[in-house]
């Protein structure tokens, strides 16, 4: 079964920029950095799921409306639990909010169970951290949201695959 969640890509110049940070926290944490090409912020989980569930997720996603949006990553910190350095945004967009919101609540709808914990943007940067780090502000890492993705995890290799993607509107 495939493993799947939805997500927001960085950018370019986004992604370059988070991935120099990922080296730099894993070296000075004494963790493996996210490679660049899997760097993005989870809007919603699903998990392993049957593919008749993978065609459902997508239905879903097709009917979910928001608008485009500018994010700013500006803190970094560390999930100690689960031993992951993150970037994160200090103030969530209210693009982000309506468009996440939207989101799970259309896959509860349609009876996907979904994480209770409150959703908390951050973009993983670092994994197997030996030496957390305290949360700090950085200098922004900005870039305009305008897609969001259902995307599928491959353990085995670790790589990520876009199933499918979505536009965003315009602002209104």
């Amino acid at each position: 079964m495939p493993r799947i969640f939805f997500a927001l890509w960085p950018d370019g110049p986004a992604r370059a920029a988070l991935a120099g940070m990922g080296r730099r926290l894993a070296a000075e944490a004494g963790g493996r950095a996210v490679p660049a090409a899997n760097l993005h912020l989870t809007l919603a989980f699903l998990g392993e799921v049957p593919d008749d569930r993978v065609v459902a997720a997508l239905a879903v996603a097709a009917g979910v409306r928001g608008s485009a949006f500018d994010l700013a990553l500006d803190r970094t910190g560390t999930f100690r639990r689960a031993g992951v350095s993150w970037a994160g945004p200090s103030a969530m967009p209210p693009g982000l909010v309506r468009l996440q919101s939207a989101l799970e609540t259309a896959l509860r709808a349609a009876g996907f169970a979904l994480d209770a914990r409150p959703f908390a943007p951050h973009l993983t940067l670092a994994r197997k951290v030996a030496n957390p780090r305290a949360e700090a502000a950085i200098e922004p890492v900005e870039w305009r949201v305008e897609r969001f993705a259902l995307v599928r995890s491959d353990r085995g290799e670790g790589t990520y695959a876009n199933v499918a993607d979505w536009e965003l509107g315009k602002e209104s």
